[in-house]
């Protein structure tokens, strides 16, 4: 029963014709109604990692899922999840990896150089290529996981975000604190987030993170984005 369809029928005490709320009313409005779905995902999410090399199709596909919820589509939690575990297993580890040799590679350089610096001046140089590597492949990561939910190919995507997350810092730095940070500081108080990071620890800073550039991508995911929503 848990893990059954989350909608069977339009949920009751919707007014199709009531105007659409935006900012933090429209937050709290999808907390409210995929709260379960939120729980599911964060389950099925913990459970698909144990194996660890499969963390970066799980997180895809946790993307996947709460893109869908972001976007007001039907969410049939195991379904979509599953679905997208199977399907885009390649894109799942093309996005992590993309993402993730950077940002070790850079955040070494970082303090590597930034160690030595005092030292050798002109060891400045390379820290500072390395934070800005740091930091716009963070920004840009953001704008990456959502840009592959529509189906577009990994380069074209690759390339938005880069874009995206030099001309649009504000939302990426939101969607980034959201996501990254909430998972450091989950991790600074083990044991005491254990509860937290079993329950929605996952789930919640990854809907977090796409709601805050859902308004960025709209106009570029327009038409993926409304096929989407008849599948």
């Amino acid at each position: 029963m848990f893990f059954r369809k989350d909608y069977a029928t339009p949920g009751p005490g919707v007014d199709p014709d009531a105007p659409e709320k935006t900012g933090a009313a429209r937050l709290a409005e999808i907390l409210s109604l995929e709260c379960v779905s939120l729980v599911k995902l964060n389950f099925l999410f913990l459970l698909s990692c144990l194996p660890v090399v499969t963390i970066p199709p799980a997180v895809f596909a946790m993307n996947q899922v709460t893109r869908r919820m972001v976007l007001d589509q039907t969410v049939l939690c195991l379904y979509h999840y599953k679905t997208a575990f199977r399907r885009d297993w390649k894109r799942g580890y093309a996005a992590f990896f993309i993402t993730a040799v950077p940002l070790v590679l850079s955040g070494f350089g970082l303090w590597f150089y930034l160690s030595r610096a005092a030292a050798n001046p002109v060891l400045f140089l390379p820290f500072m290529l390395c934070s800005t590597v740091f930091l716009l492949t963070l920004l840009a990561s953001t704008y990456f996981y959502g840009l592959l939910t529509t189906g577009r190919g990994v380069g074209e995507c690759l390339r938005l975000a880069l874009i995206l997350g030099g001309a649009r810092p504000f939302r990426a730095a939101l969607a980034a604190l959201s996501v990254y940070g909430s998972l450091v500081f989950a991790v600074l108080f083990l044991p005491l987030s254990a509860i937290y990071l079993l329950l929605i620890g996952f789930s919640v800073p990854c809907l977090l993170g796409g709601f805050f550039i859902r308004t960025v991508l709209k106009p570029l995911c327009g038409e993926e984005d409304s096929h989407a929503a008849g599948s």
